[in-house]
């Protein structure tokens, strides 16, 4: 870890150099990215630097095109550029390049870019640091007042799935430690659910997948009737109270009968409590207040093509957090589109004994496959240890693959979906937990044949073991 922030603060001190010319940042557009883009944004500013933004999905030859035809003397990635170091190097060898990322490097040395890379230091970027963390650590090597955004580091954390029950660890947890100690995160011990401060109880209850509660998770008969027969006083005027409304006494009350309900079936069923991150800078029952649902709402900013909407949230502008809320919604009905139509689908989806490929074509958004992806794998709907492949068509006539696993996966997925896409041609990236390519379409059955005959051969491998 010190010979990383060493780097860190090497590669700020020669940023700091710089003559006044205007940074061209390109960043991913998640959650991750966006957070990411902000913390460096907000310290560019601090130091009177004028700069360029760019949102993407991924790095290809038409971004760089575009990107040479500008008029840039120095380009900043962030949460990218790993695995495109030769070819960035090759393509803007005029111009002063910084990478900001925390995915695994293309294994090139490269001699002119600075290239801050938690691999490089046998730090696992996976689930140790993410894009924004290390564009925190860089802005607050560049100034010590930056420490005010290690929060925003949290939420790319977060968006990038590297909290386990409200614990993190590695650099992860030393900006944490900055966060809690400005004060910008407060943290309490509370149910592991996702949306405490704005879903009404009943819905978090028959949503809640982890943790998973027989008999009231996906069914929403099961979650009424379980709310009155522990006698919890849910509603109010007719309403069902938000978790966040519930008093003390009532809230454990509800653990306990979560916990009773879950014996005989779970393995520990007492596993249903978490610490919890609030931004205490944000009003209580909004959706900005809970730093995993925040960080949700950053995702749908990106996916729905509005970055600069959560870049604003991040940044504290009001109009931006009145923008984003209502794009959560619609956020929300994409995610229930898409596992509507999963569920109406199951019966055409490729199975073989550890992974199902499912192949949405247009049927869902490009932007959403991922995030259905993700939604299976914490579901109880296949077998832990099952490979989850989503696909879906983009509108310029590539696929778009997303590979996530039901629970943590024995084979890093980055260096399977690579070895797949290898064999047919495309890009591809990512961690051990969750990674992804893009394809031409036409190159569509070539890709279910070979993913088909690597993941049978990863499940053969496994059984010899």
């Amino acid at each position: 870890m010190r010979e990383f922030l060493k780097a860190i603060g090497s590669c700020a001190i020669e940023f700091k150099n710089l003559n006044s010319e205007v940074i061209k940042i390109i960043s991913h557009l998640d959650s991750d990215g966006l957070s990411a883009s902000s913390i460096i944004i907000k310290a560019l500013k601090r130091e009177n630097f004028k700069f360029s933004l760019t949102t993407v999905r991924q790095l290809d030859d038409f971004l760089f095109d575009e990107i040479k035809r500008e008029n840039f003397s120095v380009l900043m990635f962030l949460d990218l550029g790993s695995s495109s170091l030769k070819q960035i190097e090759e393509i803007f060898n005029d111009k002063k390049i910084f990478i900001l990322d925390h995915h695994k490097p293309q294994d090139y040395a490269s001699k002119k870019i600075f290239f801050l890379n938690p691999h490089l230091y046998k730090i696992d970027g996976s689930k140790d640091i993410s894009g924004a963390g290390i564009a925190y650590l860089f802005a607050k090597a560049l100034d010590y007042r930056n420490i005010d955004m290690a929060h925003i580091a949290i939420l790319g954390a977060i968006g990038d799935m590297q909290e386990n029950n409200g614990f993190y660890s590695d650099l992860n947890n030393f900006i944490l430690e900055d966060a809690l100690n400005t004060g910008k995160i407060e943290t309490k011990i509370g149910l592991r659910m996702f949306g405490m401060q704005t879903k009404s109880l009943n819905k978090v209850l028959e949503y809640s997948t982890d943790p998973y509660i027989p008999g009231v998770t996906g069914n929403e008969i099961g979650t009424k009737k379980f709310l009155e027969e522990i006698g919890l006083n849910a509603t109010e005027n007719g309403r069902y109270k938000k978790l966040a409304q519930l008093t003390q006494e009532e809230l454990k009350k509800l653990i306990t009968e979560i916990i009773l309900k879950r014996i005989g079936s779970e393995e520990k069923p007492e596993d249903v409590l978490s610490k919890i991150y609030l931004l205490v800078e944000e009003e209580d029952e909004n959706p900005l207040k809970d730093a995993k649902e925040f960080s949700t709402l950053l995702n749908a900013c990106g996916r729905l093509y509005k970055p600069s909407i959560g870049i604003g949230c991040c940044l504290g502008d009001k109009a931006s957090k009145v923008e984003a809320v209502a794009l959560l919604f619609e956020y929300k009905r994409e995610i229930i589109n898409a596992l509507n139509w999963f569920h109406l689908n199951k019966n055409k989806f490729i199975e073989g004994k550890n992974y199902i490929i499912i192949n949405a074509e247009n049927n869902i958004k490009e932007t959403m496959i991922g995030t259905l992806g993700s939604l299976i794998s914490k579901s109880n709907i296949y077998k832990t240890g099952h490979i989850i492949i989503t696909m879906a068509y983009t509108l310029d006539g590539n696929i778009k693959i997303s590979v996530r696993s039901i629970g943590n996966p024995t084979k890093d997925l980055m260096n399977i979906i690579k070895n797949i896409v290898n064999k047919v041609g495309g890009i591809s990236g990512g961690h051990k937990y969750a990674a992804g390519a893009l394809i031409l379409q036409e190159k569509e059955k070539e890709f279910i044949e070979s993913a088909k005959e690597i993941l049978e051969e990863e499940f053969i491998e496994k059984r010899i073991k």
